[in-house]
């Protein structure tokens, strides 16, 4: 069997009803069809929307269809027995041009039990935000649930919801439970659970292109929302050049942000999972051994697969990259 090298994915664009240009306009993505892209699926395993390989001999491949043929090889020998054939995450780039609904996940039970789905833990890494945006994370208070359905009822959620400011560099983790939403302005990363439910509390009346309210799940978040205060909506971090910074670690994913000027090799031997980069500034070089260097520009997305566990990264003269493993 052929040796495994990086990988890159075709991405896969939604088009949002509050989606806008950004995708397009900083980070290169489509060819100008959609006016709205909300969305770029940079590597997914969720049914209808699987990824497909762009470059190298498994050109045309899905994500799911390689798992079953190298298995732990490419996932992890860990992962592999774990989730199987389904690929265990769903990457991200989300421009928000219009805010996004209020919304909740349920946990991987609730889910499972529902929708025969695993829930949905996220996190987000904000490339960019317009003067003033916002984003929603929990609550600024405790509440009970019948605060909750008032606030609901009257359309005075925004008395309730934890707003906070951001900026470029910004890191908030939202685990299954706490409600949330991308504000107007605010372009980021995300890294998800492989999962597509979504329960949407408010969405501002919005109405759709034929004209109709988009459906809401009132009574399928009761049981799901945490309804205690979030303390601290953004991550601390700290941020130090040519070495890997931790942002965000939890049983489904771990996330660190790499700050390159000079060239940095890594061992992956011990971590028994695949990699995945996600530039989020400037440029680089990846090289594996006996592989053909692949380049990554801004809103470029490499996986690289648990063979492929040396790997050296060459700025082009700098980067900034997510680093994304189990």
């Amino acid at each position: 069997m052929r040796r495994l090298y990086p990988l890159k994915f075709i991405p896969i664009l939604k088009d949002k009803i509050w989606g806008g240009n950004k995708l397009s306009k900083m980070l290169g993505k489509g060819d100008g069809s959609l006016k709205n892209i909300g969305e770029s699926w940079e590597i997914s395993g969720v049914d209808n929307s699987e990824s497909v390989v762009l470059n190298g001999f498994l050109k045309g491949n899905t994500i799911n269809e390689l798992i079953e043929v190298y298995m732990g090889d490419i996932v992890g020998e860990k992962i592999f027995r774990r989730y199987g054939n389904q690929f265990p995450l769903l990457f991200k780039f989300i421009d928000a041009n219009a805010d996004l609904s209020i919304q909740v996940h349920p946990n991987d039970e609730i889910a499972m039990e529902r929708h025969d789905s695993y829930g949905k833990t996220e996190m987000w890494f904000v490339m960019q935000a317009d003067d003033g945006a916002k984003l929603v994370s929990g609550f600024k208070s405790d509440i009970t649930c019948e605060s909750y359905l008032e606030c609901l009822k009257n359309k005075q959620l925004d008395k309730i919801l934890g707003y906070t400011d951001v900026n470029e560099g910004d890191v908030l983790y939202i685990p299954a439970g706490r409600v949330h939403a991308i504000g107007a302005g605010v372009l980021v990363a995300e890294i998800q659970q492989s999962s597509d439910i979504t329960y949407r509390i408010f969405d501002y009346d919005r109405k759709d292109s034929f004209g109709n309210y988009r459906q809401l799940h009132t009574d399928d978040a009761l049981d799901v929302i945490d309804y205690s205060k979030n303390e601290n909506p953004k991550i601390l971090y700290h941020l130090k050049k040519n070495e890997s910074n931790e942002l965000v670690k939890c049983e489904y994913f771990t996330v660190n942000i790499i700050d390159l000027n000079d060239c940095l090799e890594k061992d992956y031997y011990e971590i028994d999972s695949f990699i995945v980069y996600m530039c989020v500034d400037g440029g680089c070089n990846v090289l594996t051994d006996n592989n053909d260097p692949v380049f990554l520009k801004k809103g470029d997305t490499i996986f690289i697969p648990n063979e492929c566990n040396r790997v050296v990264i060459e700025p082009t003269p700098s980067v900034k990259l997510l680093e994304v493993y189990i």
